[in-house]
């Protein structure tokens, strides 16, 4: 009786597949694994949606410049990634970069245009490049198109909030967001 017991359970322990911490295993380099990577990251989500929400407090063109400049400096570090030219300190300027962005948003002091697309696509092209360092496969242009429609969402998400929380508070909602985010980047610096 014990014996088929034992059998029973460790059955179904030895047909399991193995558990991956990221995700995509199996699908690298394809749309859903590019769309998947940077959701599936806190560092990541904090920081787009950050730049979303910054875009608010700045307003105007802003809206659309903002993760415009951010995607299309993500595309280039992905691109010098897979070109093997190397970009230095690339964990640490993802983390620096949801401080900073958050922080910014928090601060909401007035920033013109160029300097703050300038700010946004310096910390995109390190995504952009731990993006291309962490692809595996054959089509990089099927995991950016994933990677680059999944960041637009979460820049989309982070204007949608900060659009919505205005009308009955002012900016004061998307500070706050700004501070948690810039909180919640210090929080993963210091466990990271």
């Amino acid at each position: 009786m014990k014996m088929s017991r034992t059998i029973a359970f460790a059955a179904p322990l030895l047909l399991a597949s193995p558990a991956f911490a990221h995700p995509g295993h199996g699908n690298e380099g394809s749309f859903l694994s590019g769309f998947l990577h940077p959701i599936g990251g806190l560092d990541h989500v904090l920081a787009m949606v950050a730049v979303g929400l910054w875009a608010v407090v700045l307003g105007g063109r802003a809206l659309w410049a903002l993760p415009a400049a951010f995607v299309g400096a993500m595309v280039v570090g992905f691109v010098l990634s897979l070109a093997g030219l190397p970009l230095p300190l690339v964990e640490p300027m993802i983390l620096a970069s949801i401080l900073a962005l958050g922080g910014l948003t928090a601060l909401a002091r007035p920033v013109a245009l160029p300097v703050a697309a300038a700010i946004v696509g310096a910390l995109a092209l390190f995504h952009g490049h731990a993006h291309g360092s962490e692809m595996a496969g054959a089509s990089a242009l099927a995991y950016l198109a994933g990677f680059a429609s999944a960041t637009a969402l979460l820049h989309g998400t982070g204007v949608a909030f900060g659009v919505l929380a205005a009308r009955p508070l002012g900016l004061i909602a998307t500070r706050v967001a700004g501070g948690l985010i810039a909180l919640g980047g210090a929080a993963l610096v210091i466990g990271g």
